[in-house]
């Protein structure tokens, strides 16, 4: 009797799919897989796109794409050479965006960054103004394997150090953050290691450095003073924001760091880049 009353209210798991058929991801309709994925970050669709072909297939829709792109992102897009004529879908220029693009002879680069979808400029070194920069005996040009760019600016010693810049770029609409990327001392092998050293650092606690953010065709400019100090790290100094009202014309920024106080000489300043990035980029 009792093996009777198990039986009735208990059936047969074996059956139990005749009357109830469970779904699995591979039925999920492609179109709505394609809506979920846009609403989320593009690392994390293209790790969904290794589910199954469903989900590969919906990862590959414009509409997701085109959503994460800048909003001017055709103009970015030329840069890359790609057309009309040279049609790719928005997830492959996305792709493509989403690593280093090299302008102005290599001495700059561009990117979109993967989790905001805003725009990061870099400007090497080498596109600085530098004064003094062509006399070897107060500055070089050293090999850096832990730039992007081939070498950093290396400054022995002088008494008075200005350095100047500026970018013209379309950048899409949103607030942008301008930083100096610095570092008292170099690195240097020594018996094949590579040895942090800070032996012609010396005059950067007695005045501090000034650093300048000038918007061209505003008349708004930023001025911040900072003392740098011997981390033994590559330090950004942040030195103001900038906002993009228009993505369809160029905005030119103007930057500089000086540090003109002629009463002490200074040294072991090694200058990598200038980083411009959406104020909300970590």
């Amino acid at each position: 009797m009792g093996a009777a009353n198990t039986s009735l209210s208990s059936p047969d798991r074996s059956h139990r799919s005749e009357y109830s058929p469970e779904l699995n991801l591979g039925d999920v309709p492609e179109n709505c897989v394609a809506l979920i994925l846009n609403y989320m970050e593009p690392p994390e669709i293209c790790k969904l796109a290794r589910i199954n072909r469903a989900f590969r297939s919906a990862s590959t829709a414009d509409f997701i794409w085109v959503s994460k792109l800048p909003s001017n992102y055709h103009h970015l897009a030329r840069k890359l050479l790609i057309n009309d004529k040279n049609k790719l879908g928005e997830k492959e220029i996305f792709a493509r965006l989403s690593r280093p693009v090299s302008f102005d002879s290599g001495n700059k680069e561009f990117w979109v960054d993967k989790m905001t979808g805003g725009v990061c400029v870099s400007i090497s070194s080498k596109r600085l103004t530098i004064t003094g920069i062509d006399d070897r005996r107060y500055w070089n040009h050293i090999p850096s394997d832990e730039s992007r760019f081939p070498t950093v600016a290396y400054l022995k010693q002088i008494w008075w150090v200005e350095v100047d810049g500026d970018v013209e770029f379309c950048f899409p609409a949103g607030t942008y953050t301008l930083s100096f990327k610095l570092r008292l001392g170099k690195v240097i092998k020594r018996n094949g290691r590579r040895v942090y050293c800070t032996e012609d650092v010396h005059g950067w606690g007695v005045k501090p450095v000034e650093f300048k953010l000038i918007m061209e065709g505003t008349g708004k400019q930023t001025v911040v003073r900072q003392f740098l100090e011997t981390t033994g790290n590559w330090e950004y100094h942040r030195v103001g924001e900038f906002t993009v009202d228009d993505s369809n014309k160029p905005t030119k920024v103007k930057f500089s760091l000086n540090q003109i106080d002629c009463t002490h000489t200074k040294g072991g300043l090694s200058i990598d880049s200038v980083l411009i990035s959406p104020a909300n980029c970590s």
